[in-house]
């Protein structure tokens, strides 16, 4: 996987949003928050729950200034028909057909030809600054990402189970 503060690998995919296919890039996202997740098919069993996961805090995420973008090496065909059945979503899902940027990001499993799960986050500097992988079977948690861009957004130490308004936040002490 990417080291943390890296500048992430650029990509530009084919994706769906709003019932429209375009073309995607990173570069477009500039200057805002960024969680990028990487999932491994439609239609599957975990992968839904984890995409209306983001879909039901999108409003949270976006009043953080951070965009959502989700990526599978499903084609765009797929990732339509998904989005529909799924009842919409606000955020585009990318098409990674190959998984050329599955493997940019160090994400592909190989065996699958299909993306682990991984979830990153991306500052408005456009660095890594977040990182976290887990196989197939086991689904991430909408609500840790959401508070570890709450804590990289205070520009602070945060504590183990840091939350906004936890007294123990302290900018003075390091690691």
């Amino acid at each position: 996987m990417l080291s943390l503060k890296a500048q992430p690998p650029a990509f530009s995919l084919d994706g769906t949003l709003a019932g429209k296919v375009r073309r995607f890039t990173l570069a477009e996202f500039k200057n805002r928050w960024v969680v990028l997740f990487f999932y491994p098919a439609d239609f599957s069993f975990v992968c839904p729950t984890e995409v209306k996961g983001f879909e039901r805090r999108f409003d949270e995420y976006q009043s953080l200034g951070c965009d959502i973008l989700a990526v599978s090496s499903d084609d765009i065909a797929c990732h339509t028909e998904w989005v529909r059945e799924l009842g919409g979503l606000r955020f585009p899902l990318l098409s990674d057909p190959g998984g050329a940027t599955s493997r940019a990001y160090g994400v592909l499993d190989p065996e699958a030809g299909r993306a682990f799960r991984a979830t990153f986050i991306i500052n408005p500097e456009g660095r890594l600054a977040y990182a976290v992988a887990s196989p197939a079977n086991v689904g991430r948690s909408i609500e840790e990402t959401l508070r570890v861009l709450k804590a990289l957004k205070t520009g602070q130490m945060c504590p183990v189970d840091w939350k906004p308004g936890d007294p123990t936040l302290n900018p003075e002490r390091g690691s």
